[in-house]
């Protein structure tokens, strides 16, 4: 088991893809596991929720049996009181930075509980974490400089 943190992170931030990798820390998609030997920190995952709430919502959105579904168990009629706060805890408002567009999630004014929500997008990060992927899905990859032997030697 491990603990998870959400980091809303906005248009105006800099992705998750594109931070500095530090010795001990393990990246994957739009979730890092930072090193926290020497901090008063717990051993955790910091997921990128704006993200995996859009992926969440999107994946839901497509049609059960089709690629890149995401759907839950059993009877339809047995999950709606769960799929109706999934669909109505949040919403978003879509911006722009970094050179992408971020939807930014906030809670609606008098529904506070998002929890099932928060549970959902956790189990989506857990699943990525194992390897779980969906077909055509990549990583955002950041470019590595290449050193020459010139290099080396100085």
């Amino acid at each position: 088991m491990v603990l998870c943190k959400g980091l809303g992170i906005k248009a105006g931030k800099k992705p998750i893809s594109t931070w500095a990798r530090k010795p001990g820390e393990t990246h994957g998609h739009f979730w890092i596991i930072p090193n926290v030997s020497r901090t008063a920190e717990f051993p955790h995952v910091a997921a990128d929720v704006n993200y995996w709430k859009s992926f969440v919502h999107e994946h839901l959105a497509i049609a059960p049996g089709d690629v890149g579904s995401l759907t839950i168990f059993g009877r339809e009629r047995d999950h709606e009181l769960f799929a109706q706060h999934i669909a109505n805890s949040e919403t978003w408002t879509e911006t722009e930075g970094w050179g992408r567009k971020v939807r930014e999630w906030t809670p609606r004014p008098g529904k506070p509980d998002n929890h099932w929500l928060d549970c959902l997008v956790g189990c989506a990060v857990a699943a990525s974490m194992v390897g779980i992927k969906v077909p055509g899905e990549t990583t955002p990859k950041r470019q590595r400089k290449r050193y020459t032997q010139s290099d080396l030697r100085r």
